[in-house]
């Protein structure tokens, strides 16, 4: 797979060590001189442009690349450069850095990101989840079909514990796609029986969401009654 990083910055040289170790193809995009540190992540590519100026992205050859991660301090360029991946370049995937969460509602598709993070908003999700049981925590949002990445730890009164999966009624659009049991890591089935304390990831319609913590939370005595 071929990554396109624009901003060479802590973050975007981060991303690009990362993406290298599983064997992807990676190049980093920067304005400035002072952020091309190619001893530092030297198995990319690097290239000293400007990602919001189509000629820039042309000598990057951006129709080629499978996924383009706007990676930038400025939430201006992240947009600019997302829309220009998408729109002028067909980029299949397209993740924005959000960097001022009041900045969050613009990144979606009408600027061409398919994937927003934040990274305040994830850090204040990962306190919650680490601190919540029985509370949806909203992961990570994606932009198309306004559907979001959720966990629920199934606190020990739920009436699903103990629950096969195929056995739930789940709401319409979401979707059970992992559970976490100690340190295993699960892909459900319907046979798969739902435990006190498991992590659940769904992908879920933020229209859901409140629906889908009502199922899992409600109480055995609540279910029964």
């Amino acid at each position: 797979m071929r990554v396109a990083i624009a901003g060479a910055g802590a973050v975007g040289r981060s991303i690009a060590g990362e993406l290298l170790e599983n064997g992807h193809e990676v190049l980093l995009i920067d304005k400035a001189p002072t952020a091309i540190s190619v001893e530092r992540v030297p198995q990319a590519e690097w290239l000293l442009a400007d990602a919001c100026e189509i000629t820039s992205l042309d000598e990057a050859a951006l129709q080629r690349c499978n996924v383009v991660i706007a990676a930038t301090g400025d939430d201006k360029v992240n947009l600019v450069i997302s829309l220009l991946a998408k729109t002028e370049y067909g980029v299949p995937r397209v993740v924005a850095r959000v960097n001022n969460p009041k900045n969050e509602w613009l990144f979606n598709e009408s600027w061409g990101v398919d994937v927003a993070v934040s990274t305040p908003r994830l850090m204040s999700a990962l306190v919650e989840e680490a601190v919540s049981v029985g509370d949806l925590v909203r992961l990570l949002r994606f932009s198309h079909g306004d559907a979001n990445l959720v966990e629920l730890t199934l606190p020990e009164e739920s009436a699903l514990a103990g629950t096969q999966v195929g056995d739930v009624e789940w709401p319409q659009d979401t979707s059970l796609v992992t559970i976490i049991r100690g340190t295993r890591v699960l892909t459900p089935t319907r046979e798969d029986s739902l435990e006190a304390g498991d992590e659940l990831l769904f992908v879920a319609a933020q229209a859901r969401e409140e629906q889908l913590e009502d199922l899992l939370s409600v109480r055995r005595e609540d279910a029964k009654g």
